[in-house]
């Protein structure tokens, strides 16, 4: 099972992020072409199906569970798409101001930045007990657990294509 998942992920991050052997400096560097909006949905439309075949295969969910199980994943997802929403507009911005960021619009950037990270971290906490009261204990931590590995394993691929403000002005 946990070859299946790994492999799944593995899968799944070199479908949505370009990933190339870097030196720490390329990673600095700022990229000549930046994903347009398009780009952005389509991967993000590619992930959420990812996410889900990957959730289904290690889960192993019984008939009855599924039934009532995906209908609030379903929910958990929509609202969770809302806040990567402002993930995803707050990446658009910085691709746009990159170069161009002064230390307050940069202070101000991070707070939002970090207020995403609270923000999904709420949602995980707040139907933690909704998806105790359909799966047993051990598959509903194990679909928090599915769901917090890929979400970082997203956000370092994302993370790796920024480059770092301080390179704006060197």
């Amino acid at each position: 099972m946990r070859h299946t998942m790994v492999a799944a992920v593995a899968g799944m991050m070199l479908a949505a992020v370009p990933v190339a052997a870097q030196t720490p400096a390329a990673a600095t560097e700022t990229p000549t072409q930046g994903l347009t909006s398009a780009d952005l949905e389509i991967i993000r439309t590619e992930l959420r199906a990812d996410k889900r075949k990957t959730t289904a295969e290690t889960l192993k969910l019984t008939d009855a569970e599924a039934a009532k199980f995906w209908p609030i994943y379903d929910k958990y997802i929509g609202e969770l798409t809302v806040i990567n929403d402002s993930k995803y507009g707050l990446i658009k911005e910085y691709s746009e101001k990159f170069g161009h960021y002064t230390d307050k619009q940069a202070t101000d950037f991070i707070i939002r930045w970090l207020d995403v990270d609270v923000r999904a971290s709420k949602l995980r906490a707040r139907y933690v007990p909704i998806v105790g009261k359909v799966l047993p204990g051990v598959k509903a931590a194990t679909f928090f657990q599915i769901d917090r590995r890929l979400a970082m394993l997203i956000n370092l691929g994302v993370a790796s294509q920024l480059p770092v403000l301080q390179t704006q002005s060197e």
